[in-house]
């Protein structure tokens, strides 16, 4: 898995259909002896760690299947990224930053023009470190959970009979 990827994906295409796509990952997920459950509907599939051995870096893969009436051929885009508690909780620490720099700026840079102090722009550079500290580890979480990443990778890859681009 390389570095500096915020949700490692694919994209691949396949001669199967949906529908059997669909009863084989449904097949290895009652068969599966690698931990993992995941639902197989229509044209998604989710496929997660097991609670009991999941950690809060553990990865789920989602992937979306297209194909056109009129093609032979059915396209598969998988996306290996968060749970969503953790996804949601970056989200918004991103936007919460991404607010306070707006306003601290906002004020900063209006005291400044007016000839005040405006002691409030040193937060920026505040802000600015805690946002590359999330992202740092944002990362240090996806190495964690790595191991979990390719298990979900070679378990789809095994089920679907095909060889899946690596991420």
């Amino acid at each position: 898995m390389a570095s500096f990827r915020i949700r490692p994906k694919f994209e691949m295409t396949t001669s199967k259909t949906m529908d059997e796509i669909i009863s084989l990952v449904k097949a290895k997920l009652h068969t599966n002896t690698h931990h993992l459950h995941g639902q197989a509907m229509h044209d998604h599939i989710t496929i997660r760690v097991n609670k009991d051995h999941r950690h809060y870096w553990s990865p789920q893969l989602s992937i979306l299947m297209y194909r056109e009436p009129e093609e032979t051929t059915t396209r598969l885009v998988g996306v290996y990224g968060p749970m969503p508690n953790v996804w949601t909780l970056f989200t918004l620490s991103y936007l919460a930053i991404g607010v306070l720099i707006t306003f601290i700026s906002i004020i900063g840079f209006s005291q400044r023009a007016l000839g005040n102090e405006a002691n409030i722009l040193w937060a920026l550079p505040f802000l600015m470190i805690l946002a590359i500290a999330l992202y740092l580890i944002s990362q240090l979480g996806q190495k964690l959970g790595a191991a979990h990443t390719y298990l979900i990778h070679y378990f789809f890859q095994d089920a679907l009979g095909e060889d899946i681009p690596e991420i």
